[in-house]
């Protein structure tokens, strides 16, 4: 939660609170119930008060962060609704659907169980730009307004959120009867609202990581670890799988053989079938600097135009209403239909998908058949600093080395994580020994100058 760097297109960009999805760290110790509260009456403040939906993921530390951050709205004034354990795309649906004023996750989406975070959504739906949560940062230190008496805001259960959320997927569903679908809910946001859906569909559903475990969020499951997923779609036969990770913004899909089917791959086998149908308009789609070279240049040859945007789905949100794409995404299964939602949504994915599969008449593994992609190797190492890593002129040096090296049979990119002290070495080329061995070469002259331990 320390410094943030994020590199695009030549500039560096540094914040010091918010990442790329919002305020993230270690709960209780860099996330702490205090700060948790300040951003509630920060966030109050900034937004002239109002009605804040607050959700959460299943992990321990959420209801200690959701009470401080609660406390924080209610004494500046706001009215909350408290939504439960829900996805986070569920929170950025209700915020329009019951007409509040904002949107406030409590999740630390992939990253460890001891991690959680803080995400605000606006009355649109979508997550706060950067001037809105720069605007909030600075309100931090700022002693606000704290209304007495009657204009002391309160929170109210919210029971009928779940359903809400449910019926607005059903009606972008496809009947599933005789469907088998595997769903994996990594003990996180989407455990029980995912197996509800496909069942109400009509498809047999065999669910995995189904309870609301806060100490096993993300541990050897979901859409970071789709191993397990892997092995219970062949072992139970199924038709698809789809693995989620602890706040279900984003699925990465297992086809009929077991094979693993990226974000990447679904944004490719879905733009094309758009296009074909003509439904693809403008024919282009959204990616990011890390969606696979190979991905683009197969679209380019089906005419779909691929333009890229910083990591981060609020970013690619960004771009698409830019260019009036209907349809962007990452590789790591946050994928946007824009005409349906206003974030990433893992669950809406996972149904588009389905879709897809039905009006083309084929099974997944034949549908991303023939989908080229370069190998690609991603290398996360932890550093002291961020900043200073992707700063530092030897590294730099080094960095441009390997690329005049790969030429056009290959790229680098080297981009810090939004949630996590890691800087990420992603090197493609079209020889995967060559790929592996640049992106090792790279990661190890950092960790040898800035590894956590040491000072760099």
């Amino acid at each position: 939660m320390s410094d943030e760097t994020r590199e695009w297109r030549g500039e560096v960009r540094v914040q010091r609170l918010f990442g790329t999805d919002g305020v993230r760290g270690v709960a209780n110790d860099t996330l702490r119930p205090e700060l948790a509260l300040a951003l509630g009456r920060a966030a109050s403040w900034v937004l002239g008060g109002g009605t804040f939906v607050v959700g959460r993921d299943t992990r321990l530390s959420g209801p200690m962060l959701e009470a401080a951050l609660v406390a924080g709205l209610c004494s500046a004034g706001s009215r909350v609704l408290r939504a439960g354990i829900l996805p986070t795309p569920a929170v950025a649906y209700l915020v329009c659907e019951v007409g509040a004023d904002a949107g406030v996750v409590v999740s630390a989406s992939h990253n460890p169980i001891e991690d959680n975070g803080i995400k605000f959504f606006g009355r649109d739906g979508r997550k706060f730009p950067d001037p809105v949560e720069e605007e909030v940062e600075a309100a931090l230190g700022v002693d606000g307004p704290r209304p007495t008496g009657a204009r002391v805001g309160f929170a109210e259960e919210f029971p009928q959120a779940e359903e809400l959320y449910l019926g607005y997927l059903l009606r972008h569903g496809v009947s599933c009867r005789g469907l088998r679908v595997v769903v994996d809910c990594a003990f996180g946001a989407a455990y029980r609202v995912a197996p509800r859906l496909w069942r109400a569909l009509g498809a047999h559903v065999v669910a995995l990581h189904a309870e609301p475990d806060g100490s096993r969020i993300n541990v050897d499951c979901g859409s970071t670890h789709p191993a397990v997923l892997q092995r219970a779609v062949v072992e139970h036969r199924a038709h698809v799988g789809f693995a989620h990770d602890g706040d279900a913004d984003r699925v990465v899909a297992v086809d009929e053989t077991g094979a693993v089917v990226d974000g990447d791959l679904i944004l490719a086998a879905c733009a094309r079938h758009l296009h074909r149908r003509g439904e693809l308009d403008p024919p282009l789609v959204v990616a990011t600097v890390m969606t696979n070279v190979g991905v683009e240049r197969y679209l380019q040859q089906e005419g779909v135009r691929v333009e890229r945007a910083p990591v981060g789905d609020r970013y690619v949100l960004e771009r698409m209403e830019e260019l009036g794409a209907v349809l962007g995404g990452e590789q790591s299964g946050h994928v946007i239909f824009r005409n349906l939602a206003t974030t990433g949504d893992g669950l809406l994915t996972a149904l588009q998908l389905v879709r897809v599969m039905q009006q083309a008449g084929c099974p997944l593994s034949e549908l991303v058949a023939g989908i080229p992609r370069f190998p690609q190797v991603l290398v996360n190492v932890p550093v002291s600093s961020k900043e200073r890593a992707l700063e530092d002129p030897a590294f730099q040096d080094r960095v441009e080395a390997a690329r005049r090296s790969l030429g056009d049979r290959g790229r680098v990119v080297v981009r810090a994580s939004g949630t996590e002290p890691l800087v990420r070495v992603m090197v493609e080329h079209e020889d995967a020994d060559r790929a592996q061995r640049t992106a090792e070469e790279l990661a190890e002259s950092l960790r040898e100058r800035f590894s956590r331990t040491g000072e760099g």
